[in-house]
């Protein structure tokens, strides 16, 4: 393989819905430009894609498969991403070291709401936008009706390239607006046969050709004085006018196609080869500090890895884009991220499970190292001097979890050292040790991501594990004023224990006045603050506390100790076990032994006189709610409602957004536990969600009720 500069690179994502036909155009696209002989597929689990086991497995797409084809004097790098909703990060992932999406769209269901979702991932990160409308000989194939569903849902900039002379079985033909030729492939597929479009056609050619131009001259003013003059353009300059208007994204060109049969495959590539943006036609992209760093050949060296995976037969294999300079065989680097030096000393390109050894990859361009020291997802390596750094991959927020957990506890260790490298792998399985609900929490896309994870331990590292219900992370507070007064005493020989703690709690709001004047029953209590302490709390909110202490009843040396008793039953809820929270403390009373008193004393009588006044505060639960949206087709919309309104859900809206019909509510988490899988089966894949936290809310009573009687329970057994 001769070396690329970034002007003959281009680097696409491959994108699409499940079952749109992306694993299969890779095999096509690859064949096309003679990698393979002959062409797999996933029913054969011979593809070049889908290798790891867990994909053979399920039949379908986990990882993102990074492959490379020359094709006319160019170089394409494409990332082919899984389809399932389950799998969105890796799309994040190849999109932030790629310049444009090609998106394919299945012609016999048309715009779905995975395509949708990618879509707007693209728009997010501001990726230039090419749609394939794949599987055209399929028996349901309808192009004027997805290309009527392309125009509601995207708008005008949908432009298309090529339209078929027909669908279904029948496909073998298209009619190309922009080179203006028909394209006829035999029943092999492969390169097609270019001949004159046909009479009948040509009138609705010209009309598509002349609705291109229009659109390629919009992003060029030379280009736009000469079609106004002329009004025609070159195909050079139509190519040119389209390529300026895919940088800002003021074009989105549909092509044709049918991967399974290599039709229109050879003229997608010349199209992404001769249209579609070089490397060095797009914005740079900037350091953590700002830095804009363009893809230059002469710069200083600096290579990003966007990907880690532990391969069959290999081993650990790290996946790079070289953002700055030339980087050669045998380089010695720095790892800016984590610290300490790594040498690359073979570097490959890579076209699935196919990797081939090379000495030079330049700026742009995207290639793998196996084996290296320490080097993780996200991490930048730099030659020396050189002090680049990037961090541009933001993940979705996790839609679903569970606690994992191995069959036998001596394995713990183990297993926390396999979800840490499978975190690695997958930046979207986010794995957390919760020390308040002692359990391991494991968080993904869905239930088949965190499915194929659990596969991949028990088969890949042989380590039977069980999924169990997440515990929820419940908080307590009160809701009105309460007081209580504790004395510790013990006496056993030689100096004892004694100390006596007065104090009143209540809710604690942001902005509230100071403590004044308290009134119980008929006791009246005026509080002096001599001091005060806000202890902002690591799970949310606050616990204040004010010293007002008068006439040295307590001495100010064992405040301290009085707080830490506070703190161990805030850590430790007298309802439920569960932190508590907002909770504000006046200590204004108290008494002291001049021999027996000591720290340990003050902090047991701290804690037992709060755990009291707590009691009697009218304590509440508070559960975790979250913001959940919802996209769904409008003929799922009542039963998605149904399901929410089952889950305790508040509905804050509805509203339809290209087509597709979106809801918001907000939903405790307790009852969003199976919802990812709910939410598949009621509207049979076809719709998605994102959810991300709002807030504390309280219980409703018979909840409460449910959980005291529920960890009553567990405190007799314990």
């Amino acid at each position: 393989m001769r070396i690329y500069n970034s002007n003959e690179i281009k680097n696409i994502a491959l994108l699409g819905s499940k079952g749109s036909g992306k694993t299969t155009l890779a095999e096509a696209m690859i064949y096309e430009c003679g990698v393979t002989k002959r062409r797999g597929t996933i029913e054969a689990g011979n593809t070049v894609s889908d290798y790891f086991p867990v994909e053979k497995e399920y039949g379908y797409s986990v990882f993102s498969t990074v492959f490379n084809a020359e094709f006319n004097n160019k170089k394409l790098n494409i990332i082919d991403c899984p389809g399932a909703d389950d799998f969105i990060g890796n799309a994040y992932t190849a999109l932030g070291v790629t310049d444009l999406g090609l998106i394919l769209v299945d012609a016999q269901y048309g715009v779905e709401v995975g395509t949708e979702n990618i879509y707007r991932t693209c728009g997010k990160l501001e990726k230039p936008v090419v749609f394939a409308l794949n599987q055209m000989d399929g028996e349901k194939a309808d192009y004027d009706n997805v290309m009527e569903q392309m125009y509601e849902h995207f708008g005008k900039k949908v432009i298309p390239i090529q339209y078929p002379l027909e669908c279904g079985a029948g496909f073998n033909s298209i009619i190309d607006v922009l080179i203006m030729k028909k394209l006829e492939w035999k029943a092999e597929g492969g390169a097609p046969t270019i001949s004159e479009i046909p009479a009948d056609q040509l009138e609705r050619a010209q009309e598509m050709n002349k609705a291109l131009i229009e659109a390629a001259a919009e992003n060029d003013e030379t280009l736009m004085e000469k079609f106004f003059d002329q009004g025609v353009l070159t195909e050079d300059e139509m190519r040119e006018g389209i390529r300026k208007g895919l940088v800002d994204r003021s074009i989105m060109p549909v092509v044709v196609l049918s991967a399974a049969k290599d039709m229109g495959v050879r003229r997608l590539m010349e199209f992404l080869g001769n249209v579609c943006p070089f490397v060095d036609e797009m914005p740079a992209p900037h350091t953590t500090a700002g830095v804009e760093v363009k893809p230059e050949s002469d710069g200083p060296l600096s290579v990003f890895v966007f990907k880690t995976s532990v391969e069959p037969h290999i081993g650990e294999v790290s996946y790079f884009k070289v953002m700055s300079g030339t980087l050669n065989a045998g380089a010695d680097l720095e790892n800016v991220t984590r610290g300490g030096k790594e040498r690359l000393a073979q570097i490959y390109t890579v076209c699935g499970n196919i990797r081939s050894a090379v000495e030079t990859l330049k700026a742009g361009d995207i290639g793998a190292a196996v084996k290296l020291k320490d080097v993780r997802t996200g991490n930048t390596l730099d030659e020396k001097g050189c002090e680049y750094q990037f961090d541009f991959i933001k993940y979705p927020q996790p839609k679903y979890q569970r606690a994992i957990r191995p069959k036998n506890e001596a394995d713990a260790e183990k297993l926390a050292g396999i979800l840490n490298r499978m975190h690695a792998e997958d930046p979207t399985w986010i794995i957390e040790q919760s020390k308040e609900l002692k359990q391991t929490i494991v968080k993904g896309q869905g239930e088949f991501h965190l499915r194929t994870l659990k596969w991949r331990v028990e088969n890949n590292d042989k380590l039977p594990v069980e999924f169990v219900e997440c515990k929820i992370p419940y908080r307590e507070t009160i809701t009105r004023a309460s007081r209580a007064d504790y004395r510790h005493k013990k006496q056993s020989g030689g100096s004892g224990q004694f100390g006596e703690v007065h104090l009143i709690v209540e809710p604690y709001t942001e902005g509230m006045p100071e403590p004044d004047y308290y009134k119980f029953g008929n006791q009246e209590f005026k509080m002096n603050v001599r001091d005060k302490q806000e202890i902002p709390l690591e799970w949310g909110g606050k616990l204040v506390v004010y010293n007002c202490i008068v006439g040295g009843a307590i001495d100010a040396r064992f405040i301290p100790a009085i707080v830490k008793g506070l703190m161990d039953r805030m850590e430790q809820g007298p309802l439920t076990g569960s932190y508590a929270r907002d909770v504000r403390v006046m200590i204004y009373d108290g008494k002291m032994h001049p021999v027996d008193s000591n720290e340990i004393s003050f902090r047991l009588a701290g804690r037992n006189a709060f755990s009291e006044a707590f009691r009697n505060a009218n304590p509440k639960i508070l559960e975790p709610v979250y913001d959940v949206e919802v996209l769904t087709p409008a003929d799922s919309m009542g039963d998605v409602m149904s399901d929410l309104q089952g889950r305790r859900a508040i509905i804050m809206g509805m509203s339809s957004e290209n087509g597709i019909e979106k809801l918001n509510a907000r939903v405790p988490l307790k009852e969003m536990s199976s919802y990812s899988t709910s939410l598949s089966s009621i509207t049979g894949g076809r719709s998605s969600f994102t959810m991300e936290f709002a807030q504390y809310e309280l219980v409703p009573s018979d909840v409460q009720e449910k959980l005291l009687k529920e960890y009553a329970a567990t405190q007799q057994e314990d």
